[in-house]
């Protein structure tokens, strides 16, 4: 291209700084001109590490989007709460977006959102990075030629034994809409629907626990938490029912007593073989009557290649959403499946709440 895509940021915290903004910087066909967050001294900073010479500085979203003509796309990066009406204000703004994952904390707020990209005509992904991982991307492909056959049970697994992020507002449920299932949860079921390719949940049964949230003592990996901020759930679980009768066990916490903890992980049995990806990936199956497991190896790259690009999973997805803006192809991750990730996690927490299954509703 001779001339780069002119791109937005709104909110620079940790996740734009960790995982955006350096894809971005790598992406030869974008430059970031403008960066906003409430916070202007963060906006300052990532705009002098991230941004062009004469990158702007906002602190209202609104007023970027009124200004910044020129950018073609944005990047969403704020906390939960605020997914669903930055995103359909950048839309409707005429600007294709990136919303960094969950969804929304609601089902209404994602297909509000997805609504809005059909709308607008303007791309619209959600940031499931772990997609474009190598184990991801061999195993999807093992799926879809059918070496699994039929997935009939699949575990989303999201476990940490000690690492509650105790930065920024992960412990507001007011924010955030919850904690390990919306946080690191909503990875691990993206992966293993997305796997399964079932976006079709009849029910499902929910608990979650805070039998941690108070503790002193923690050993967590990033200190420890206050507990009179832990305002979520430390670990929770739901079993999910599929339309076409295939369940799915979602298993999430970020701090929990397991000595093995394991995060965006998926584990599929079908009725030709099985995966997992407890001890890197591995397919099960049986041949000449006895039981096999086999180990692919990645050590030569990823699977995923687009030129100028590294093997890193959040530079393959950065280059995909870019690639398709200017190519005019469908996005990889598409709203209308992760907004079905979202209503599976708000089902599991109302469930949680009611102590009763909750049955899906297209009108929910």
């Amino acid at each position: 291209m001779s001339e780069k895509l002119k791109v937005g940021i709104i909110g620079c915290g940790g996740i734009a700084n960790g995982k955006h903004l350096p894809a971005l910087s790598r992406n030869k066909n974008v430059e970031v001109v403008a960066f906003c967050d409430i916070i202007e001294e963060r906006a300052v900073e990532a705009a002098k590490k991230f941004g062009t010479e004469d990158a702007r500085v906002y602190t209202d979203y609104k007023e970027l989007l009124e200004k910044e003509k020129d950018i073609v796309s944005v990047h969403v990066c704020t906390p939960n709460r605020s997914h669903s009406f930055i995103t359909i204000d950048s839309l409707e703004a005429g600007k294709h977006v990136m919303c960094e994952k969950p969804m929304a904390k609601t089902y209404a707020e994602a297909k509000a959102m997805y609504e809005a990209s059909v709308r607008t005509g303007k791309k619209l992904t959600i940031g499931y990075q772990s997609r474009w991982r190598g184990d991801s991307q061999y195993l999807k492909k093992c799926c879809d030629d059918g070496q699994l056959g039929d997935i009939y049970y699949a575990r989303a697994i999201a476990l940490r034994r000690r690492a509650v992020p105790t930065w920024g507002v992960f412990l507001n449920e007011y924010e955030q809409g919850g904690g390990p299932l919306i946080d690191i949860g909503t990875h691990a079921l993206d992966l293993t629907l997305w796997m399964m390719n079932n976006y079709k949940p009849k029910m499902c049964v929910g608990v979650k626990y805070k039998k941690l949230g108070d503790a002193n003592g923690t050993a967590n990996a990033w200190g420890d938490w206050d507990p009179k901020q832990y305002t979520v759930e430390d670990s929770a679980f739901g079993f999910v029912i599929m339309e076409n009768g295939a369940t799915v066990s979602v298993e999430s916490s970020w701090a929990i007593n397991i000595a093995d903890p394991e995060e965006a992980s998926t584990q599929l049995c079908g009725d030709k073989g099985g995966a997992d990806m407890h001890d890197g990936l591995r397919l099960n199956y049986v041949k000449n009557n006895r039981q096999v497991i086999e180990k692919p190896s990645f050590d030569c790259g990823g699977v995923a290649f687009y030129d100028g690009a590294s093997d890193r999973a959040e530079d393959l997805e950065n280059h995909a959403f870019y690639d398709a803006i200017i190519n005019d192809k469908e996005v990889y991750t598409k709203p209308e499946q992760a907004m079905v990730v979202t209503q599976i996690l708000e089902g599991i927490y109302k469930s949680a709440a009611s102590g009763q299954p909750y049955y899906f509703n297209e009108e929910d």
